[in-house]
């Protein structure tokens, strides 16, 4: 363990955010530096607790206590060995999980929590900062190709792992760069670009080949994969976006929040300057209470817009861990992200009946009505309705499966009732030699869960192509028998 008394005589402390009057000017990332001392510290309030339960608050299995332990003893090159043995990639983690690791943390339940997100994060950063990162390429080749269809966490996990096993792997994008929403989805001030860039070196190094900008199903088809490569993973994510159709919903200003926030992240990038949707000097209505709402929050404050509100259906949380969820789940309670400090203007148990017109075909405001939950529906409380003029509107209620693209069709995979896409316990869909990874199969997910399933995927790859594998599956196939 590490300070046996640390979790006593030290308390919770997360680094410090820049200046809300700052941050807001430009696009970087919000927090400010942190001393090592300080981590170390944090570090140090890891107790022996006999069962660490956040080992199963985490769908990757890290081995938190151990990190810990490592990094309060200043040892920084075990540290990250031991944080890269279960997760690819926690430099993405460290900046977007929400952490069920903490709340599953055995100090939380009746102190504040161990900041395990920020000793993952803070430890992968020295890793970097001091060239212990570096590629690891397979001693020999198997001779066994894969194609992956999708780099998001899912895909790019995958990648990787089949890679080290000696695997030519190669990863098919249709956007113009690799990284499916962590380079298109995530705003810049919650994780930069140049943090997937590093990374996707390190795998180009490995041995890993990028094929961004194909249309898969497309202008390359299904049966052309199944000539060109031994086994494909389809790791395409779940990008069907909810809709809502109200009155109203076909006129200029409505926008799905992925419609908006790619745009936005080129603007970060100085790739555009004026952006085809810029809410400058306009008032904006978000529709959802999620972190793709908060996404749309800071980037709309970073764009200037006049005015910002924020919309869920759902009445306010608690601030406390409410009864019904105890320690050491995941509990639904009030939270306040980076963007809700620059403005937050939230309101709960609302929802929208109608987007209303100016008669020339724009969006001036939406009719909203206040709700209840009564026996298991949402029921509009009379006379509450009330206008909020908006002339931007972004719809950020989440996602119902993968997009059906011709792709689908092609490999002749089975879909369930949820939209999502057929596969068994060792992740293979019912046509041979095709495996399902992320959120495709999944649903709309953690990206932690993403990682999971990428690495877990990689070994059913392994053990298909080759009869064995070594490499290891944070999800194994009795125990996703259970989950499902």
């Amino acid at each position: 363990m590490a300070d046996p008394r640390g979790f006593i005589t030290t308390p919770r402390e997360t680094p410090q955010r820049r200046p809300v009057d700052v941050r807001i000017q430009d696009w970087r990332e919000v927090y400010e530096p942190q001393s090592f001392e300080h981590l170390q510290k944090q570090a140090g309030r890891c107790m022996d607790c006999g069962i660490p339960f956040c080992h199963s608050g985490c769908p990757l299995g890290n081995l938190i206590p151990e990190w810990n332990d490592l990094i309060w003893r200043g040892d920084t090159q075990e540290a990250i060995n031991r944080l890269h043995a279960t997760n690819n990639f926690p430099e993405f983690t460290g900046r977007l999980c929400p952490a069920p690791c903490e709340t599953a943390c055995v100090v939380g339940i009746n102190r504040d929590a161990v900041t395990i997100k920020q000793v993952e994060l803070r430890t992968i950063e020295e890793a970097f900062s001091t060239g212990n990162v570096k590629p690891l390429i397979p001693d020999r080749l198997t001779g066994k190709t894969v194609a992956v269809i999708g780099s998001g966490p899912a895909g790019l996990a995958a990648a990787q792992q089949l890679t080290r096993a000696g695997h030519t792997v190669a990863v098919y994008e249709r956007a113009a760069k690799i990284g499916g929403l962590l380079r298109y989805g995530i705003p810049e001030f919650k994780m930069e670009k140049h943090i997937l860039d590093r990374r996707l070196e390190q795998m180009e190094k490995e041995g890993t080949r990028f094929r961004p900008g194909i249309d898969v199903g497309g202008e390359l088809t299904g049966a052309d994969l199944r000539r060109k490569y031994d086994a494909i993973v389809v790791a395409i994510g779940a990008t069907k976006w909810r809709d809502l159709d109200i009155p109203g919903r076909d006129l200029n200003g409505v926008y799905q929040a992925m419609e908006f926030l790619p745009w936005g992240n080129k603007q970060a990038l100085g790739e555009i300057d004026n952006p085809p949707i810029n809410v400058a000097g306009k008032n904006v209505v978000i529709l959802g209470g999620g972190d793709t709402g908060a996404d749309c929050l800071g980037t709309s404050i970073r764009q200037g817009a006049a005015s910002i509100t924020q919309l869920e259906i759902m009445p306010r949380p608690s601030d406390e861990r409410p009864a019904s969820q105890p320690w050491p789940t995941y509990p639904m309670i009030y939270r306040v992200s980076s963007a809700h400090e620059e403005t937050d203007n939230r309101l709960f148990a609302v929802s929208t009946e109608e987007f209303l017109g100016d008669g020339s075909g724009n969006l001036r405001a939406i009719r909203i009505v206040e709700t209840k939950f009564v026996n298991g529906k949402f029921e509009s409380v009379a006379g509450s309705q009330q206008e909020i003029p908006a002339d931007f509107v972004f719809l950020a209620m989440g996602f119902t499966g993968p997009e059906q693209t011709p792709l689908l069709d092609q490999l002749e995979v089975n879909i369930d009732d949820r939209g999502n896409i057929v596969r068994d316990a060792n992740f293979a869909a019912n046509e041979d030699g095709v495996f399902i990874a992320g959120d495709a199969g999944r649903g709309q997910s953690l990206i932690v869960w993403a990682i999971a399933e990428g690495r877990s995927v990689a070994s059913a790859v392994d053990r298909y192509l080759t009869g064995d594998t070594q490499l290891p599956s944070p999800i194994e196939p009795t125990t996703r028998q259970l989950m499902v």
